[in-house]
């Protein structure tokens, strides 16, 4: 991606993209999404970048409200992360997935767009409830890699590595990454992209033992205290059908310059 002096990044996709878990709503989110935007920014001074995610939205959601503003905008970079508000949903199809997500890379790299997308991680090793979970997981990523491939899309591998389940990497909920987690997303996409000083860092054990992993009771009353915080309000808002996106909108719908951390505003 060298000699774009006048780059236009363009990310669509849910909370993980918005940047849920890094930062909050007073100090405002950052998220890989942003933290990818400044790298690109210190190697193409001229970069403009526009985040049009949106949180609760599923990949449909997202090619019906995101596509076409992210056309308008003429992207040169485009990520495209969506899919885990349909995973986790009692009704999930993969192929319909699939097909809402090569839509959009379809539609993306026929204007000219490069495009990049992520695999998900296995949520199994996050919370042991997700277990039933990891089969929708494989069948997700194996035709993320297919619609990729047949679009010429860059597939960050995020599931390939355990570092990725470590727990600290998340934020409490344990359906959002924290801060550390954010960070090594938008390492893993910078590294995918082959951006200069980029480098397979992002893959490797972060240093020092993780938190010990609790047994029977405790774990078992651990789980518990997760599904009454986190997951009990998740399902009361699917039962009412309603969403944590309701009433929002994106966050930066324009591609605006990128300021530098550390720099004057």
């Amino acid at each position: 991606m060298s000699g774009l002096e006048d780059l236009r990044y363009v990310a669509l996709g849910d909370s993980q993209t918005e940047g849920l878990g890094d930062g909050d709503g007073s100090a405002g989110l950052r998220g890989w999404a942003d933290r990818l935007a400044e790298q690109l920014a210190a190697h193409h001074p001229g970069t403009r970048y526009a985040n049009l995610a949106v949180r609760g939205r599923t990949a449909g959601q997202v090619r019906e409200g995101q596509l076409a503003p992210a056309l308008e905008l003429r992207p040169g970079l485009a990520t495209v992360v969506a899919g885990m508000n349909d995973l986790l949903r009692p009704r999930f199809d993969a192929d319909e997935v699939a097909g809402h997500l090569e839509a959009m890379y379809a539609a993306l790299t026929a204007r000219g767009a490069r495009v990049a997308t992520l695999t998900f991680p296995d949520l199994a090793r996050i919370t042991p409830l997700a277990r039933p979970l990891a089969p929708r997981v494989g069948a997700l990523n194996d035709r993320i890699r297919l619609a990729a491939r047949r679009h010429g899309v860059t597939v960050v591998e995020t599931s390939h590595h355990r570092v990725v389940t470590d727990p600290r990497l998340w934020s409490p909920d344990r359906l959002h990454a924290g801060p550390l987690g954010h960070e090594r997303i938008a390492a893993a996409v910078a590294h995918a992209l082959e951006l200069p000083g980029s480098d397979d860092s992002w893959t490797r054990p972060l240093p020092g033992p993780s938190a010990a992993v609790p047994a029977g009771l405790r774990a078992a009353a651990g789980e518990l205290r997760w599904a009454a915080s986190f997951l009990g309000p998740w399902l009361a808002r699917r039962v009412l059908g309603r969403s944590s996106g309701d009433g929002r909108s994106a966050k930066r719908p324009e591609l605006l310059p990128v300021r530098l951390r550390g720099t004057s505003p």
